[in-house]
């Protein structure tokens, strides 16, 4: 079972299962996993955090109102926001692979293609994930990133689809080992 108390360290008994580390360079890890649980780090993370709250606040993006229009189809205001997020990754990840850039601690940042799995249907792991996925969001009404923006705004009720999300989480992680990936 895994542990939450910082800072984590592979060889202090936890499993390597429990700390995603295999995207860090083995060189850099220890100094990685230290800064990352730094309070001035934990602090910038936090007010990033209420940014984002109060910018998805102001766009409307935590509205039930307006994800009910979006799955019905009359409103264009979710799309254009989605559209403008997607269009965004693609520059970044453009301009990542164009300019060579690297992490702040200087390794080269590398992008690996999809894996479509090798189950039968090729992708079905992500047209079935997005499927739940959107089926979870039409029938809450919020997507997991807003949960805590709108708890923040006084919506108690998304305590439950926190307790939800975060059982859905650890269902995953139990049961990882025998998903096909």
């Amino acid at each position: 079972m895994c542990t939450d108390t910082p800072p984590y360290q592979q060889g202090d008994g936890l499993p390597d299962d429990c700390i995603d580390t295999e995207q860090v360079a083995s060189d850099v890890q220890d100094r990685v996993l230290a800064e990352g649980s730094a309070p001035l780090s934990l602090a910038i993370y936090g007010l990033l955090g209420v940014g984002v709250g109060i910018v998805f606040t102001q766009s409307q993006v935590v509205s039930w109102f307006r994800i009910y229009e979006m799955f019905r189809f009359e409103s264009f205001h979710m799309y254009g926001i989605i559209g403008s997020a997607v269009a965004t990754a693609a520059l970044s990840i453009w301009l990542i692979k164009k300019l060579n850039l690297t992490t702040v601690h200087g390794e080269p940042i590398q992008l690996s293609p999809k894996e479509w799995g090798d189950s039968r249907v090729p992708g079905a792991r992500y047209w079935m994930g997005g499927t739940v996925f959107g089926l979870g969001w039409a029938l809450l009404g919020a997507c997991p990133g807003p949960i805590f923006a709108l708890l923040g705004g006084g919506i108690t009720v998304m305590v439950a689809a926190l307790v939800a999300a975060l059982v859905g989480t650890w269902t995953y992680a139990v049961l990882r080992d025998r998903l096909p990936h």
